[in-house]
């Protein structure tokens, strides 16, 4: 199934579709998106290990790279990737065999409600996130759990987020409270990537936020390395691992968060 919305609306987030083949020549090797997505499937799994047949939707389905990780999550069930851009969802149709829906989040034409509902680095996108969040909490079954990653903290903005079209980055008291103002009950919130964040604190006080980024220092931070990516990739798996288990990290350059839709009156 591919639904497919008129081409002159207009999406509730900023994203550069020529990014989607960049992203896709590297997202199964890079450590960054193979440490992110073992934690995002591990959770998931964990969440719907007591349901036995169950729906998963990714808002911001990209080019399917964590879409992938849930098809096999909710093999039993029944998983659906959305997004706005048809240029993603033609690298996503390659890596997974799932209904897409070229559709805002906005104006997502579902009737039904899902088990699990999935943001991962899209909410920072968006200019309204708090409209976005009321949005996915209505298609959040009661019960039901909404799994979400962004970029952590302020003050360690960069060329790289103004690249990646970001409107903000979270802090953890910050994204806690919009999800609850959203209609959402905590259940976990903690920062991740704790690896990278040293190097990026560095990096932010000798070189400032930079700016003027462009395409080709975006590949550039893209480039794998393959030694360090390797081990890199296996601290962050052990990382990854234990976040999972919903232990926190002190520090991080991203943030997961685990948000429960209470039962309706």
């Amino acid at each position: 199934m591919e639904l497919k919305m008129a081409s002159s609306q207009v999406p509730s987030g900023g994203y550069d579709p020529s990014a989607f083949a960049a992203l896709f020549d590297v997202e199964d090797r890079h450590f960054w998106f193979r440490a992110r997505n073992a934690l995002i499937e591990e959770i998931a799994a964990n969440t719907l290990a007591k349901v036995p047949v169950p729906s998963i939707l990714e808002i911001g389905c990209g080019t399917g790279s964590v879409l992938r990780s849930l098809g096999r999550v909710g093999a039993k069930g029944r998983v659906v990737g959305l997004d706005f851009h048809a240029d993603g969802l033609a690298y996503a149709r390659r890596r997974c065999a799932v209904p897409l829906v070229q559709a805002d989040i906005n104006q997502a034409p579902f009737s039904v409600r899902f088990d699990l509902v999935g943001m991962f680095d899209v909410l920072e996108h968006i200019p309204d996130d708090l409209a976005a969040l009321k949005c996915a909490n209505s298609l959040v079954k009661p019960r039901g759990t909404l799994l979400i990653t962004v970029p952590a903290h302020k003050t360690l903005w960069s060329y790289a987020d103004d690249f990646a079209m970001h409107c903000r980055r979270y802090e953890s008291s910050e994204l806690s409270e919009k999800l609850v103002s959203a209609g959402f009950e905590i259940g976990f919130v903690s920062p991740f990537m704790a690896l990278l964040y040293p190097a990026l604190r560095l990096w932010r006080y000798i070189n400032g936020s930079g700016s003027g980024t462009s395409n080709q220092q975006f590949r550039r931070d893209l480039t794998i390395i393959p030694v360090l990516n390797e081990l890199a990739a296996l601290v962050m798996s052990v990382e990854a691992r234990w976040v999972a288990t919903r232990r926190h990290l002190p520090f991080g350059a991203s943030l997961v968060a685990v948000a429960v839709k209470p039962e309706t009156p």
